[in-house]
């Protein structure tokens, strides 16, 4: 599975932006997307996650600005994100669950996109 992301860039607190990832490969094998965030300095924290069957859930310091959307028929998973805060600048990456059966053995695989950078200005 790749994972390419778009739609970071340089916003003022209080704007918006929209991220989308674009997978491709094993789509099928696809169990759940979601979108994962670094600052400087910090470890990668979940930022929102959606399942196959369209379960979502946040993490508590986006609930109510960001949405996390997905479009099967495209392979793309967005992240619309409103009320940006300063405290929002971070690299934000794309997420695959990836989950292969076969007559042996069940595995999970995570795959990550390369990154997309958001930068929010005070």
């Amino acid at each position: 599975v790749q994972l390419v992301e778009s739609g970071g860039d340089l916003v003022q607190a209080g704007g918006s932006l929209t991220l989308s990832c674009a997978a491709s490969g094993r789509i099928s094998d696809i169990r759940a997307l979601g979108w994962y965030r670094q600052a400087p300095g910090k470890q990668r924290e979940l930022v929102a996650h959606i399942s196959i069957g369209g379960l979502v859930n946040y993490a508590d310091f986006v609930k109510d600005r960001f949405t996390i959307s997905r479009d099967n028929a495209k392979n793309l998973v967005f992240l619309q994100m409103n009320s940006l805060k300063p405290e929002d600048t971070a690299v934000y990456y794309c997420n695959a669950e990836v989950v292969v059966t076969t007559i042996e053995s069940v595995k999970t695989y995570i795959y990550w996109g390369q990154g997309t950078q958001v930068t929010v200005s005070s």
